[in-house]
C-alpha cells in the first residue's frame, strides 16, 4: 500500500502537469510544436542523447510550459490521424523527458519503477482535456490502438538501448517520413538489430519480443516487418531464409545522458 506521502507526490505531479496554460499551439487543427522542437535541438544530440543537466537547468520551465499546451488541446478535434498521433509520441516523449528532470541526476529510469511502490510509467501523468493520462496509458491505450507499429521505434524510455529519440518534434504534415527514419535508423543500429549469416540467426532488440503481436503473428511475419527498414539487399533476402534463429540482445537501461558518454 502506498504511503501518504507518496500519494500526495503522485497527485502534485498531476496537478502540476494540468496547471491552464498560456501558451497556445492549435491553429486549423493543427499543433504548433515549435516549443518542443527547439529545445530538442538545443539538447539532444544526433545520437539521442540528451543534456539533462543543462536542460533542467536552463529549460525545465519551457517543457512544462509545452506540456501544459497540450493539456490544454482536445486530440480528437484535431484534424487527422497523422496529427493525432504526432500529438501522442510528443507528449509521451516529453513527459519521459520531465519525468526523468523530476528525478535528476539518475542513473536509469528503472530506478523509479516498483512492483508495489511508486512506478514512474503508471504514476507520472500529465492532464490531457481534463483526463489524466500516465505514460503506460499512453502507450497501451493509445498508440499502441492506433495500428502503427513504427511507434515503437519513436517513443523513448529514456535508456541507452531505447529508440534514438529524434531531436526534432514529431509534426502530422512529416510524420510518415519521420517514423520511417526512425525506424530505419533503429534497425540500422547493430547494438539493436544486427544478422549473423554463419550461425543462421537474427539478433534483435527485446522490444521486437516484448511488443511482438503489434509486428506480426509469427516469426517470418515480423522479420517481414523489419525487411523494408533495412538498407542492405543482401540483409533483407537474408530474412527470407528458412529456419532462421532469432535471440534477443541485452538491454542497456543506463541513462541516455550526454554527461555519461
Amino acid at each position: 500500500m502506498r504511503s501518504l506521502a507518496l500519494t500526495g507526490f503522485i497527485l502534485m505531479i498531476t496537478v502540476q502537469a494540468s496547471a491552464q496554460s498560456e501558451v497556445k499551439i492549435v491553429k486549423n487543427g493543427r499543433i504548433d510544436h515549435s516549443i518542443y522542437d527547439t529545445l530538442l535541438k538545443r539538447y539532444v544530440d544526433q545520437e539521442g542523447f540528451v543534456a539533462y543537466r543543462q536542460l533542467k537547468a536552463q529549460d525545465e520551465a519551457r517543457l512544462q510550459a509545452y506540456l501544459d499546451a497540450l493539456g490544454d488541446v482536445d486530440p480528437d478535434q484535431l484534424r487527422d490521424r497523422a496529427e493525432r498521433l504526432a500529438y501522442w509520441i510528443n507528449a509521451y516523449n516529453a513527459l519521459t523527458i520531465k519525468g526523468i528532470l523530476y528525478f535528476y541526476p539518475t542513473k536509469s529510469i528503472r530506478d523509479h519503477v516498483s512492483v508495489i511502490g511508486y512506478n514512474i510509467w503508471k504514476d507520472y501523468r500529465m492532464q490531457v482535456n481534463g483526463t489524466a493520462y500516465s505514460l503506460d496509458d499512453i502507450e497501451h491505450d493509445i498508440l499502441r490502438k492506433m495500428g502503427d507499429p513504427r511507434i515503437h521505434f519513436a517513443i523513448v524510455c529514456a535508456s541507452v538501448s531505447c529508440p534514438k529519440l529524434l531531436n526534432e518534434a514529431y509534426t502530422g504534415n512529416r510524420l510518415d517520413d519521420q517514423l520511417t527514419r526512425s525506424t530505419r535508423d533503429f534497425f540500422s543500429d547493430p547494438k539493436k538489430f544486427r544478422i549473423d549469416r554463419s550461425a543462421g540467426s537474427v539478433h534483435q532488440s527485446p522490444i521486437m519480443d516484448w511488443y511482438k503481436d503489434d509486428f506480426g503473428k509469427n516469426k517470418m511475419e515480423r522479420l517481414a516487418f523489419i525487411k523494408p527498414f533495412l538498407n542492405d539487399a543482401d540483409d533483407r533476402a537474408f530474412l527470407d531464409s528458412s529456419g532462421l534463429k532469432v535471440k534477443n540482445l541485452d538491454y542497456d537501461w543506463h541513462l541516455n545522458d550526454q554527461s555519461r558518454q
